[in-house]
């Protein structure tokens, strides 16, 4: 069952450009980005399901979310459209492209490969887990509560976007939680659909991260066998860290489509 996934649709012509998030993300992350990208194109942000103001439903399994931002795509009358998605959220859009090929007229793909990943993200959960045992009055407390766990202010800051004002007063996390933590093995695990999507693709990478290594460019390319793998200077938010050399390549990508 495809969940009515929350996004942010900046109207226009042509092909427009998908913008989906990692894990712990929003499309209010990228408002930057599609502010400078809908000068030029339509863009579509969206919030994952438990992510951002979409649904809290069980399930967090790669076909699942590429069912729903295909059922986003007929909900806007959307035949095709370049797919751009950051780590989780790469693994979706790679997901979609191989599950529904003629529906992505290019894909770019931020610093994930599609495979299987290793446990990282136990600090995470615990910092998250004690701003919900903490309910904190207002952004500091919840920076020290984090701050517990979570040791990168960077991170924290990251985190603390997931944050909205509750009813009763103070803050509250607006992540579907429970259900994120309980399918974390799925997120961690590799892509869906089968065989290689063999459309015009764009790995970007950061030179700083271990997500995308030399070592797994074989496995990538037997997914993705026309990737134009580019490297930045930069860590796994290679988007936030590099804003306009991200945007450059992306830029430059589309503008040969």
């Amino acid at each position: 069952m495809s969940v009515e996934l929350n996004y942010l649709d900046t109207g226009g012509d042509g092909v427009p450009l998908v913008v989906v998030h990692g894990l712990f993300g929003s499309a209010d992350n990228w408002r930057s980005h599609v502010k400078a990208w809908e000068a030029t194109r339509r863009v579509i942000a969206v919030d994952l399901r438990n992510h951002g103001r979409s649904p809290h439903v069980a399930g967090m399994g790669y076909d699942a979310m590429a069912e729903d931002l295909l059922h986003l795509l007929d909900r806007l009358e959307v035949p095709r459209a370049h797919l751009l998605g950051h780590s989780m959220g790469g693994k979706v859009v790679i997901s979609l492209a191989r599950l529904a090929p003629e529906r992505v007229a290019s894909l770019i793909v931020g610093d994930i490969a599609p495979v299987a990943y290793g446990h990282d993200h136990d600090t995470v959960f615990a910092g998250l887990r004690r701003l919900e045992e903490g309910k904190p009055a207002n952004r500091r407390e919840a920076d020290e509560l984090l701050g517990e766990h979570v040791k990168e202010r960077a991170v924290r800051l990251f985190l603390a976007t997931n944050l909205e004002r509750a009813e009763e007063g103070g803050l509250r996390l607006r992540l579907g939680l429970d259900e994120i933590q309980e399918d974390y093995e799925t997120i961690m695990g590799p892509v869906a659909g089968e065989g290689a999507f063999s459309g015009p693709t764009l790995v970007l990478r950061g030179a700083h991260s271990p997500y995308v290594t030399d070592a797994m460019l074989p496995a990538l390319r037997e997914v993705l066998p026309e990737a134009e793998v580019v490297t930045l200077e930069a860590g796994h938010w290679l988007h936030a860290e590099q804003p306009e050399a991200f945007r450059d390549e992306v830029n430059r990508f589309l503008g040969q489509r």
